[in-house]
């Protein structure tokens, strides 16, 4: 920032370097425009101010990407250390009061964590934060840890063995895995062979590109099961509920999630013949977040409802 600017023009305030974090991480007009909760016109006028003072264009677009410039990119750690500074600032003199607050908590979670977490966690906000509101964002691997350093996310659910150790996580829960078939399926009971087992055709449950570790046990069923009965992939656990209860199609899904459809949905849970490994899942967020009171309040209400007594303490 050593740029020295012209006279008529105004030193960047937080808002303009909030744009330019921004925009540094979404490297796209409209998708800033909206985080930003500004319209793009604004955003546009906001970035021509940010040109000016630095002389230079910051941003060039190359296809349908708004790509750094040199200078941007040297301006990119100065930029998040302030404004971690003043988000810091923010925690030490910002009490949190959840029954007054309006604060909007931004989390990002498989379906299969949304079935079991959203009904008793909204019910539990209702009464004890009515003003609160969650916002569940798309789970994408190549932005989790981006997202929650920068912010974007207060905190992920789920099993991301390849996040980074600034990720601080806590152990909530281990899954483990059971099929589901309509009631009353033709053919499979409720503890099959393998050799029945494998002779259905199943649906599976893809969620390639997240980095969840739930697809250790897509490839343990993928070696189980001949490739000619895998009949359909879906990326989520409800869309394989839904098929399996209108077909003769078996799908697996971790238990606290079957638990939920099978009785929503009238499917037959059944056992599995097949080792496949258990899952630890966690809440993560960032180092920076972690004497947030706002965060520190959301991460309690989440331990107290699904954290189990065999959990060890954050790490």
């Amino acid at each position: 920032m050593a740029t020295i600017p012209n006279d008529h023009i105004g030193e960047p305030d937080l808002h303009h370097l909030r744009v330019l974090d921004v925009l540094l991480r979404e490297h796209s007009l409209t998708r800033a425009a909206r985080e930003l909760n500004v319209s793009q016109p604004a955003l546009s006028k906001t970035l021509a101010h940010l040109r000016r003072y630095f002389a230079d264009p910051l941003f060039v677009r190359v296809a349908l990407r708004m790509e750094p410039t040199p200078k941007a990119l040297q301006l990119r750690e100065p930029v998040r250390a302030v404004l971690e500074r003043m988000q810091s600032l923010r925690s030490e003199h910002i009490s949190f009061d959840p029954l007054t607050s309006q604060r909007t908590f931004n989390f990002c979670v498989v379906d299969a964590g949304l079935i079991k977490l959203l009904p008793p966690l909204v019910d539990r906000l209702v009464q004890e934060a009515p003003r609160v509101r969650l916002r569940v964002l798309q789970l994408e691997a190549a932005h989790l840890e981006p997202w929650l350093e920068s912010g974007k996310l207060d905190f992920a659910m789920g099993s991301f063995p390849s996040l980074t150790k600034g990720i601080r996580r806590q152990p909530l829960w281990v899954e483990r895995y059971v099929g589901v078939v309509r009631r009353g399926h033709p053919r499979i009971a409720s503890d099959p062979t393998l050799r029945a087992f494998a002779a259905e055709k199943h649906v599976l449950v893809s969620i390639a590109g997240s980095g969840h570790a739930h697809q250790s046990m897509e490839r343990a069923l993928e070696a189980a099961i001949p490739a000619e009965n895998i009949v359909c992939r879906v990326p989520m656990f409800i869309g394989a509920a839904v098929l399996a209860k209108h077909t003769d199609t078996v799908a697996t899904l971790p238990i606290s999630v079957a638990a939920v459809l099978a009785q929503d949905l009238d499917l037959q849970i059944i056992k599995l013949p097949i080792k496949l490994p258990k899952i630890d899942i966690f809440q993560y967020w960032h180092n920076r977040l972690h004497r947030d009171p706002g965060n520190q309040w959301i991460r309690s209400v989440f331990t107290a409802l699904f954290r189990k007594p065999s959990g060890s303490g954050t790490f």
